[in-house]
């Protein structure tokens, strides 16, 4: 779609500017199109760690938990991004940004919930509540603490992020966590009882759940490198469709949630109730600033991608006002934190076209998918093996993303101490969570993540070290 099809560069470069109504529409759904899978993964991710999703008891009554937090991870995106396309006071950029759910708060959120099952959830909520109205206070401060977060410090924190996740993505991919528990318990017990193992009934790992999620992955990657234009900004979703057919014809997916989920929904305030869990509350407050800058790159991507301008400071605070809104009353209604969307920034500079307009339409869309629970439902038809393919994808490319942050940085003796330091501390805890098995719950929730410790190692050295001990 070419710029003149939209209007003029002038018009192009106009936040304030709509397109004829045939062309937006379409460029609002590319919108949605192109965090669909990032946003609903979370609540899949989150569940599946809970116990009340993907091989759960639940599975007999079609995951009402996860269908529940699917649908509001669509419509509390798409309220969260009215905010920062419409805005409201204060709150909001008034600039083209895409809300959704981000990978960056999920590993805090695993071992909050870990095993707890909907018990868990209640804890859970009333931390996203609360960290996004401490999110929302980051709005006063934001331009004042960017200097103590320079690439340094937050290339090394995407990059943990990454790394705390990757894990989840394979084991996704070779049949899900329960699958995994149950085939390691067939292989105790075949052990204990001194007879072979018989890996026919083991499912985890098998060909049958891998092939799936190869083709999800292979798909992925060709279209991304060998398609371009609409296709290549939505190749993920192709992958995670082809592998889903795939996995339709190895009979690995189920229906049976859709017939029962019904037509339409409205959420549900304090669903899972409302509990105070220090541990949570610290996590999703520290991420809530990761999440501040993140939005910080984001909104100056925007302008500069756009318009080819900087990002002014009410358009900063505003995006960061927003992130918190949206964040706490997602927490209220059972969603999870929000924050705006760096591969929408992408389409930006391809399309651009600046119109917030456009966005404002990708997010009414949004909140009509959030309200019937059907297509929520019918997310869940998506088996955990084929989802595993798409998030080795994504997971992958937030190393990479936190890679290419810290390609910035001048590797003298000073910084790499700094990196390696921080790296080798919250790696190791995130790798051997048992080392703080002596400490309380609260301390191994927030360190065994390995983004806390990275974070306060990074920023504290950055802070003492003088320059000049790295010449």
């Amino acid at each position: 779609m070419t710029s003149s099809a939209l209007g003029t560069a002038q018009q192009m470069r106009d936040p304030d500017y709509m397109p004829p109504l045939g062309r937006a529409v379409p460029l609002g759904i590319q919108h949605v199109l192109a965090m669909f899978v990032s946003n609903v993964t979370p609540a899949i991710i989150v569940c599946g760690a809970a116990g009340i999703g993907f091989g759960s008891d639940q599975g007999a009554l079609g995951f009402p938990d996860m269908t529940y937090m699917i649908q509001m991870s669509m419509l509390f995106a798409g309220i969260a991004t009215l905010f920062q396309s419409i805005g409201m006071g204060p709150v909001g950029a008034r600039l083209p940004i895409v809300q959704g759910t981000s990978f960056a708060f999920v590993p805090i959120m695993i071992p909050a919930v870990a095993g707890l099952g909907a018990a868990g959830l209640g804890g859970l909520m009333t931390g996203v509540m609360i960290g996004g109205l401490f999110h929302f206070c980051l709005g006063f401060v934001i331009g004042r603490i960017r200097y103590a977060l320079p690439p340094l410090v937050t290339g090394l924190i995407v990059l943990m992020i990454g790394l705390a996740l990757v894990k989840v993505g394979i084991q996704y991919a070779a049949g899900g966590v329960p699958a995994m528990e149950a085939g390691m318990r067939a292989i105790a017990e075949a052990k204990a009882n001194g007879t072979p193992v018989d890996w026919s009934t083991i499912r985890f790992g098998s060909f049958a759940q891998w092939a799936p999620a190869l083709v999800v992955i292979l798909v992925t990657l060709s279209i991304k490198f060998f398609v371009r234009g609409f296709l290549a900004v939505a190749a993920v979703l192709v992958g995670i469709i082809a592998g889903y057919i795939v996995a339709l014809m190895l009979g690995q997916v189920s229906f049976v949630a859709v017939e029962r989920a019904g037509l339409f929904a409205l959420p549900n305030p304090f669903r899972w109730g409302f509990e105070f869990n220090a541990a949570i509350v610290i996590g999703m407050c520290f991420m809530a600033i990761i999440s501040a800058i993140e939005t910080v790159g984001d909104v100056s991507g925007i302008t500069k991608g756009g318009a080819g301008r900087e990002a002014t400071d009410k358009e900063i605070e505003g995006a960061t006002f927003a992130d918190g809104a949206g964040t706490a009353i997602a927490g209220v209604f059972g969603g999870l934190p929000n924050t705006s969307f760096s591969q929408n920034v992408g389409l930006i500079a391809m399309t651009g076209l600046m119109s917030r307009h456009v966005v404002t339409i990708g997010a009414i869309f949004l909140i009509i998918c959030g309200l019937v629970p059907k297509i929520g439902a019918a997310i869940n038809t998506v088996p955990i093996n084929v989802l595993g393919g798409g998030v080795v994808v994504m997971f992958g490319m937030v190393c990479a993303a936190g890679v290419n942050m810290l390609s910035e940085v001048k590797w003298n003796r000073r910084n790499m101490v700094i990196f390696a330091t921080a790296l080798s501390v919250s790696l190791g805890l995130q790798q051997v969570p048992e080392a703080l098995q002596h400490m309380g719950q609260t301390a191994q929730i927030l360190l065994t993540s390995g983004l806390l410790p990275a974070a306060a190692i990074a920023i504290g050295l950055n802070l003492l070290l003088p320059e000049e001990a790295g010449e």
